[in-house]
């Protein structure tokens, strides 16, 4: 059974075909280059779905799409955005194609959000500053949590406060109280990694099986028009 905070469940669906991974790794890697098949293969050994960037409320459009890109780069599968008023839309400028490669889920509201990542057994540590937040070299990142960075005018909400387990901040050492959020969680998000490695000796810690379903779902994005290709190579079968 894979964790249920792994987003795929192992079926591609294609028309009226449902194939397994192995079945679509077997129809696709020949299509590609032996660089974009060990690239794959490097990217998911690297990958955790047991902590999240959480995005709440962001108003530029710009800084989701820095974090999504750091996200990604540091080997983060999955993120939120808590999309409340105008729709996200990302920034190909910023991301650099970042978001092709995640998990991104969006949400209309921060209650929907929260129970969803407590459904999934995160724990909730939100960037605040307050008396109360910890440095956020305390804070224990091996277990599944979510990290939440609010906006850049007031924060997190006094809703996702009041939901939280635990807020923190990334101590400062000259006159400013804070980063900008695309530095906060570029900063954050490395930290957690190294955090991660040090603890554990890896970051990435999918399955076996985890590995090989987003294989397969990379192999899919790697490629234009990943429909029509299964649908002809399994004609061509």
């Amino acid at each position: 059974m894979t964790n249920p905070r792994f987003p795929h469940d192992g079926r591609f669906v294609f028309g009226e075909a449902v194939l397994t991974a192995s079945r679509v790794l077997e129809l696709l890697e020949p299509q590609l280059t032996t660089e974009r098949q060990e690239r794959i293969r490097h990217t998911v050994q690297g990958r955790t779905c047991n902590v999240v960037p959480v995005l709440e409320d962001i108003y530029d459009r710009g800084n989701v799409s820095a974090v999504l890109r750091s996200a990604e780069a540091l080997g983060y599968q999955c993120a939120h955005v808590i999309e409340i008023g105008e729709k996200f839309k990302t920034s190909a400028r910023v991301t650099q194609g970042a978001d092709k490669w995640l998990d991104v889920k969006k949400w209309k509201s921060t209650g929907e959000c929260v129970a969803e990542l407590k459904r999934l057994g995160y724990l909730i540590i939100a960037t605040h500053l307050d008396s109360k937040a910890k440095p956020i070299g305390e804070i224990d990142f091996t277990k599944p949590t979510a990290l939440v960075l609010g906006n850049e005018k007031d924060g997190i909400s006094k809703e996702m406060i009041d939901s939280c387990d635990e807020t923190a901040i990334i101590p400062m050492h000259g006159f400013v109280q804070s980063f900008n959020i695309s530095v906060a969680g570029a900063v954050s998000l490395y930290h957690i990694m190294r955090e991660r490695e040090l603890a554990l000796g890896h970051h990435g810690d999918l399955t076996e099986d985890e590995k090989l379903i987003l294989r397969a779902e990379f192999s899919l994005r790697s490629s234009k028009n990943p429909e029509r290709l299964i649908e002809e190579l399994l004609a061509r079968a």
